[in-house]
């Protein structure tokens, strides 16, 4: 006889179900631990956010000022357009980019930081004179601080270490360049846990830094006109002599343009000023209280889902091991 056999061989699925009850039970069984995980990361985030001062921000807005280019006579012109030289105030030099690559510029910072003593001025027990706390955050602040702080030698440092330590650790955290392309303005800010320490910072860069563009464009018109000098000497053509003078003429008149003002090339829209102790830009200290509750309770669930995940590997374990001894009585009784 002819049996038929029949085979199905349509797939077979294994489907991993969630019981959400059942997830919903393992929390509600944990629900002390996770209440007091949660608890001791929320308390120690608003512990951070009261000892932590208030930091305040202030800048100044400017803008490039408009160049006038002088006219000059078609020799005049194309001999400096031959020698490389811009008669036209620095118009299109991009101011902004100067600053930001002066605040990168150690030597020029070191020279800032020098000429007038910001390594006492950025020391946390001079600038901690001008902090401003929530609640009593100041007293906490310092008996955590006597609490868990050790009695080291301080290994002394050089002058060059304490200049570097202010501008790499502090300085250029505190103060940034920023510009706007479509209006052209530029941006010095400063942001400090010292509010009069930040305006102080942007009204020095400023000056600091609008002087030695005005520096260096100073010592280049003077070499160029002294190269010119010596040139209009020599020349034996009238009209050589004659567009050498007209030169001669607008580096003078570039020159007394750039000493006028109290700024070089940028006109100051806003004025630095003392931020009001209110007006903070940082701590976010109800950010912070937030973002540290529901990470402390994800944290919570994560470690008891994972406690529990160990326990059941564990339990897993254990049932095997009694199975086997159940199944071979024999073997638990050998003895080596």
């Amino acid at each position: 006889m002819r049996e038929d056999i029949c085979i199905n061989t349509a797939p077979q699925y294994e489907e991993d179900e969630i019981d959400l009850r059942e997830l919903f039970d393992t929390i509600k069984k944990h629900k002390l631990k996770l209440f007091f995980v949660s608890l001791l990361i929320t308390s120690l985030a608003v512990l951070y956010a009261i000892i932590t001062p208030n930091s305040y921000t202030s800048r100044s807005i400017l803008t490039p000022k408009e160049q006038e280019k002088p006219s000059l006579g078609a020799g005049a012109a194309a001999l400096a357009s031959m020698a490389g030289i811009s008669l036209g105030g620095g118009g299109g030099l991009d101011v902004a980019s100067m600053f930001k690559n002066l605040l990168e510029d150690y030597s020029f910072n070191k020279m800032v930081i020098e000429k007038y003593n910001l390594t006492k001025r950025l020391d946390d027990k001079e600038m901690s004179k001008n902090f401003v706390y929530v609640l009593n955050g100041e007293d906490m602040a310092k008996d955590l601080k006597n609490l868990f702080s050790f009695q080291k030698k301080k290994k002394e440092k050089s002058k060059d270490e304490i200049i570097f330590d202010a501008y790499d650790k502090k300085l250029k955290k505190m103060i940034s360049v920023s510009s706007d392309k479509e209006s052209g303005a530029i941006t010095i800010s400063a942001t400090s846990k010292d509010r009069f320490l930040a305006k102080d910072l942007v009204e020095i860069y400023l000056k600091e830094m609008s002087d030695y563009m005005r520096k260096l464009d100073l010592k280049e018109i003077n070499e160029q006109e002294n190269y010119y000098k010596d040139e209009l000497k020599r020349a034996e053509s009238i009209e050589i002599k004659q567009n050498l003078a007209t030169l001669l003429s607008n580096l003078t008149n570039k020159k007394v343009l750039s000493q006028a003002g109290e700024f070089y090339m940028i006109k100051q829209i806003t004025k630095p000023e003392v931020a009001f102790i209110k007006d903070k830009s940082k701590p976010k200290r109800a950010l912070i209280v937030i973002v540290a509750s529901i990470t402390s309770i994800i944290l919570g669930i994560f470690i008891i889902f994972f406690k529990e995940f160990l326990d059941g590997d564990k339990e897993d374990e254990i049932e095997e091991r009694e199975e086997i001894k159940k199944d071979n009585p024999r073997d638990s009784e050998i003895s080596f």
